[in-house]
């Protein structure tokens, strides 16, 4: 993997021509590289320009599995993508703010359908119980290549119930110090309103299953498993919503299209920090995808994996979307 200091050198004249052109798009430029080796750009959609110039391939700073973690930073760090993301795209602002750091990162794409590229970037579409073993087997894997004991997760939107199925279900429970939960629908998508729904179309003539198969439109049934008051949901937080062997950090914003209401992602317990990103600073808009692209978030991320060493966590304007 080839580091990346001061400038970004790219190979092949009109290759170098469109990926300069996506990144100048998104904003994402070499001399904007917050630290030192790495450029690091906090939009969430930074991670895309790699996956075009690298199909399948891992984000500057990842899945290098030479790393040995140090002392300052002893657990790996595992980044789980939420629906429709992947290794790359979803994560392009924190692989190498996190490499930067130290840590030893790594990412995959779970869930993906047996489709072409580009369509094959795009992860968590299988079940959460296929998605979180895919998760178990890349986890045991990290720990074997790093000597690690456990590893820390940061997860976004679908990729927090598939850590925590690992964690519950799978075995994982011992392997996690660590759980950073950006947009997390602990309590199921939509929550109690998912209730008035399926009452509604109860009264079509519509059971219960039919209604939370529509959302997964035939090919994203764990879209359907996330949905508030799903069998699938109530399973997995019949012994409560967390583990008490890891400590958990949730992040939401009151902008969030698809954990509603918000409040479910933030979900209070005994080894629980939760941080609403609207509180103490009113000009923060960051959505559903915005808030796992924006500085501020990922300076909360960083201090939840390191609270000896906290970091300033700024309030400053973030827009939807890209934050």
């Amino acid at each position: 993997m080839t580091r990346v200091r001061g400038t970004t050198t790219v190979r092949g004249t009109s290759g170098s021509l469109l990926i300069l052109a996506v990144l100048a798009m998104l904003g994402i430029a070499a001399s904007g590289a917050a630290r030192a080796e790495y450029p690091v750009s906090f939009n969430f959609f930074a991670g895309i320009p790699y996956e075009l110039a690298d199909p399948g391939g891992s984000l500057p700073g990842s899945n290098d599995w030479n790393c040995k973690p140090s002392a300052a930073h002893p657990d790996p760090v595992v980044l789980v993508h939420g629906t429709a993301g992947g290794a790359q795209t979803n994560w392009g602002a924190y692989a190498p703010l996190l490499a930067n750091e130290g840590y030893c990162v790594f990412a995959l794409t779970y869930g993906a359908l047996d489709v072409p590229w580009p369509l094959s970037a795009m992860g968590g579409f299988r079940t959460i119980e296929d998605s979180s073993a895919q998760l178990a087997a890349f986890v045991a894997r990290v720990r074997v290549a790093t000597g690690a004991l456990k590893v820390d997760l940061i997860a976004h939107s679908q990729g927090n119930i598939v850590g925590q199925y690992f964690i519950k279900r799978l075995g994982g429970s011992g392997q996690v110090d660590k759980f950073v939960a950006i947009a997390a629908p602990w309590l199921g998508t939509y929550g109690d309103n998912m209730a008035t729904v399926r009452a509604f179309a109860a009264r079509l003539g519509a059971d219960t299953a039919t209604v939370d198969a529509a959302v997964s439109m035939g090919v994203c049934p764990a879209c359907s498993e996330m949905l508030g008051g799903d069998p699938f949901m109530t399973a997995l937080n019949a012994d409560g919503v967390y583990d008490p062997t890891v400590a958990y950090t949730n992040l939401d914003t009151r902008y969030d299209e698809l954990i509603v209401p918000y409040t479910i992602g933030l979900v209070p317990g005994p080894n629980v920090a939760n941080f609403f990103m609207q509180d103490g600073c009113p000009i923060d808009y960051s959505d559903h995808l915005a808030i796992a692209g924006s500085h501020r978030g990922a300076m909360i991320a960083l201090n939840a994996l390191d609270p000896e060493h906290p970091r300033p966590v700024p309030c400053e304007f973030v827009p939807p979307l890209t934050g």
